[in-house]
């Protein structure tokens, strides 16, 4: 356990200090969103091109590793929309529970951390799950939110037709997101066998380099500021049964289905190695998305008790996550 902690540790007190800098006002709330935009838009994209480049595209792309994951994301989110509705008040902001109940935060936590706990080959199989997640699990979670009203007693004949304008709006944002063009990038690099220019690839890495370290940071910063009312004080207290049961679907259940699931598969004579399941499961285990906040704000769900799940799942994780490294047999080298 304790090599584990020693990798773990630092990336959640990272996670701490940007929590800490943003709530004692060291951090102004006015730099969150650059932060943020370093990061999506510089850090990150050349972190995962860096990967991409040096892996086998097959290992970016296994559609196995694809299916599975992909298969357990569903689940979760139909079991989360049909077990916190009451809960949650109303379908929209059921819909994105289930969304940060089934989308960990591989992108900005999970890609360096199961780097850092697995090695290299851990980039591939969590670099699939982020293309699922960013495809199909928010395209899917966003588009049951539209199916909501306000109105219980309007007219539900345009429900399919919202559900469809939802999903097109969803794969719109995915592909302006830089993240899966990066990935693709550097596949095409690894296909083509091309390198970059020396200074140009110097660059990409001291950029790659620094995603890690700001992303934690900012990562905790967001979660200070997503706990916010509008005058920016903190929100008032809710119910621990509205957010905590989603914070364990996300911790223990989603990993526990991926492991299942996954289990299947081989018995069933899949190609999928115990090295993709163990990424998988850890990759499940990951705290929810941060930045699923930010799409609950944008469509009018109760972005309190979104900010209170992915708060409740990152602390949880700090202990969850380590304990299912360690009956995994994850060995940092």
């Amino acid at each position: 356990m304790q090599p584990i902690l020693a990798v773990t540790v630092p990336f959640f007190a990272l996670i701490l200090l940007g929590y800490l800098a943003a709530r004692r006002g060291a951090l102004p709330l006015a730099a969150v969103p650059g932060l943020n935009a370093f990061v999506l838009y510089f850090a990150l994209p050349c972190m995962l091109f860096r990967f991409g480049a040096n892996l086998p595209v097959g290992e970016l792309f296994d559609p196995v590793v694809m299916g599975v994951y992909l298969l357990c994301a569903l689940a979760v989110v139909a079991f989360t929309v049909v077990t916190t509705r009451r809960a949650a008040g109303n379908l929209r902001d059921a819909a994105f529970g289930a969304l940060v109940a089934a989308f960990p935060n591989t992108g900005f936590m999970g890609v360096p951390l199961l780097v850092a706990l697995l090695g290299p080959a851990a980039a591939g199989p969590t670099i699939t799950s982020v293309l699922a997640d960013l495809f199909i699990t928010s395209s899917l979670c966003i588009a049951i939110a539209q199916l909501h009203h306000d109105d219980p007693s309007a007219s539900h004949s345009g429900d399919a037709a919202a559900a469809r304008a939802a999903i097109t709006r969803s794969l719109r944002a995915a592909l302006g997101n830089p993240l899966p063009w990066s990935i693709g990038l550097g596949a095409l690099m690894s296909v083509t066998g091309l390198v970059l220019p020396g200074p140009l690839a110097k660059g990409v890495g001291m950029l790659a380099d620094a995603a890690s370290p700001v992303a934690l940071f900012t990562i905790g910063a967001v979660l200070w500021r997503s706990g916010l009312d509008a005058q920016g004080r903190p929100s008032a207290p809710m119910p621990m049964g509205r957010y905590l049961p989603v914070a364990l679907i996300k911790l223990v259940l989603h990993p526990l289905l991926v492991w299942a699931t996954a289990l299947g598969a081989q018995a069933a004579g899949l190609a999928l190695s115990d090295f993709q399941v163990t990424v998988l499961v850890l990759a499940a285990a990951l705290p929810s998305a941060s930045n699923v906040s930010l799409l609950a704000e944008r469509y009018g769900a109760d972005n309190g008790r979104i900010a209170r799940i992915i708060l409740a799942s990152t602390v949880l994780a700090f202990g969850s996550f380590a304990a299912v490294a360690w009956w995994f047999g994850a060995t940092p080298g």
